[in-house]
């Protein structure tokens, strides 16, 4: 089973180009992955993307795979037209159950930020139901973050002791799935070396934890870098890992890939793939 995660930027490369097909291209030959995680997908931000519906257009480019996409924010302006934000999960295996988490947002007018979400897509792999989360990160307000990660974190601990399966689809209360087994992934916006990494790859919380599925792999070796190598103006202070795959525990023994495309230029960005057994 191979996941991809990567924050595009609503396509826009750093050539100032905005080219989605581009996008889905380099993703494609870096891996022919199950399932296609992206953040910042736009929905009629004029300043976005052309004002586009980005999420149609990927959906278009990746045919035979469930496209959900999930706002984390959704305006509504004087015309009635709405405007859309937020992280897009494509998979070609079983689409089990879809949840869309928004995150806390504490303290909002004191800083410039917007609102965040975890899109929380259950799909079923070869070894059993897999929760998988793509998640953004809030950039300039640490103690939102950190608001933030416990959530995620809260979420992972409920599923973990909480597990359960959809038997029958006729009613609500049946109709549920809860996996514990789960990747979680995106644009953290901490480094490496930030504490807030440490709440997650070494969070100690009651049933499964995450742990990060580089170090899994690559055990005593430097992270890639994942942003800022080609985009220097958004990135004065040089590049930066910020984005993460952390699979549960009970996934180590399973990682067999994860590697990062440090060659592209299509987003500020770089694609993380990671690989697991079946």
């Amino acid at each position: 089973m191979r996941l991809l995660t990567w924050n595009i930027q609503c396509g826009k490369g750093c050539d100032g180009v905005t080219d989605l097909a581009r996008i889905v291209s380099i993703a494609q030959e870096f891996s022919d992955a199950d399932v296609y995680c992206f953040q910042e997908v736009s929905d009629n931000f004029p300043n976005l993307g052309g004002g586009k519906d980005q999420s149609d257009e990927l959906a278009s480019l990746l045919p035979g795979y469930v496209p959900v996409f999930r706002p984390a924010i959704e305006a509504v302006d004087d015309f009635g037209t709405i405007h859309r934000f937020g992280n897009m999960t494509l998979s070609r295996l079983p689409v089990m159950q879809v949840a869309n988490h928004l995150l806390p947002w504490p303290e909002a007018a004191s800083v410039r930020s917007m609102r965040r979400h975890a899109l929380d897509v259950t799909v079923q792999a070869a070894f059993g139901p897999l929760r998988i989360v793509n998640t953004h990160l809030e950039y300039h307000s640490v103690s939102q973050r950190d608001a933030q990660i416990r959530r995620l974190l809260d979420l992972q601990e409920e599923a973990s002791n909480g597990a359960m399966m959809a038997k029958i689809y006729k009613e609500p209360y049946t109709a549920q799935t809860l996996a514990a087994s789960s990747l979680l992934c995106g644009d953290f916006n901490f480094d490496v070396s930030d504490r807030q990494h440490a709440l997650i790859a070494k969070s100690d919380r009651p049933g499964l934890n995450y742990r990060d599925a580089w170090s899994i792999r690559h055990p005593g070796k430097p992270h890639a870098l994942t942003c800022g190598l080609y985009d220097h103006e958004q990135w004065s202070e040089g590049p930066d890992c910020r984005d993460f795959i952390f699979a549960t525990e009970d996934l180590a023994e399973r990682v067999r890939r994860v590697d990062v495309n440090t060659a592209t230029a299509a987003s500020d960005h770089q694609p993380i793939v990671v690989e697991l057994a079946d």
